[in-house]
């Protein structure tokens, strides 16, 4: 494997990532730790790898597998509960403030698994999310996307640890299906038993249903029901 391909990420790391992978390396542990084909963010003293992956997790999977085959793994993703904006001139002036009318929870994680859906599968593969209070730094330098009219995003950082939870293995996702065995129901039933969006229920039973954890038993209407299959 190239050394591009082991130096992907590490130039553009942000304080968020670094906080979380010191964190978890522990005053034991050890960082950005060469393997051969990929470098893992973190090795504990266990032997437990340790990936922090603030976005899709689709980028994971090889790597996920490769280390997979040799120990323990465990993702660790970072959820924003509330995130607060401080946006900077070019020069580094302070501008102001803000806070994102976004808030995150535990169902974010279905967002970093829909193009990963089986990662969880793995055997030895552990999901943790963190859900955290985040500060994003913007500059206004002309270079960001034309959404945010050129303004850059710099850093990202931890402000406030809310909690982690873990995700250790596949049953443990049913904790994200509120039915009993043999329940039918839809997305729109299952948005408004936990108080969620339809986007977010949609993508949380794509990922549900391949990772089997519910099945698709017909429609009603024009919407597809489901069923838990444990």
């Amino acid at each position: 494997m190239s050394i591009r391909n082991k130096n992907i990420g590490k130039s553009n790391e942000s304080s968020l990532h670094r906080t979380l992978k010191f964190h978890y390396a522990g005053p034991c542990g050890k960082t950005e730790v060469d393997t051969g084909e990929y470098l893992a963010d973190v090795v504990r003293k266990d032997g437990e790898y340790v990936e922090i992956q603030t976005g899709s997790f689709a980028p994971l999977k090889k790597k996920v597998k490769e280390f997979a085959s040799n120990g323990r793994v465990r993702i660790v993703h970072p959820v924003a509960v509330t995130k607060k904006i401080e946006t900077y001139d070019s020069d580094g002036s302070f501008l102001y403030s803000r806070k994102s009318p976004l808030k995150g929870s535990l169902w974010n994680i279905f967002e970093a698994l829909l193009h990963a859906p089986q990662l969880p599968l793995i055997r030895g593969v552990a999901v943790e999310v963190v859900l955290a209070d985040i500060t994003e730094k913007r500059v206004r330098d002309g270079k960001g996307a034309r959404r945010r009219k050129g303004v850059s995003i710099k850093d990202r950082e931890l402000s406030l640890w809310h909690e982690s939870v873990l995700l250790e293995k596949p049953s443990d996702y049913l904790r994200f299906v509120p039915f009993k065995k043999n329940e039918e129901f839809t997305v729109s039933e299952l948005a408004q038993r936990e108080e969620i969006d339809k986007q977010t229920a949609g993508k949380a039973l794509y990922v549900l249903t391949k990772m089997k954890i519910v099945k698709k038993t017909g429609k009603k209407g024009s919407a597809w029901l489901y069923t838990r299959k444990k």
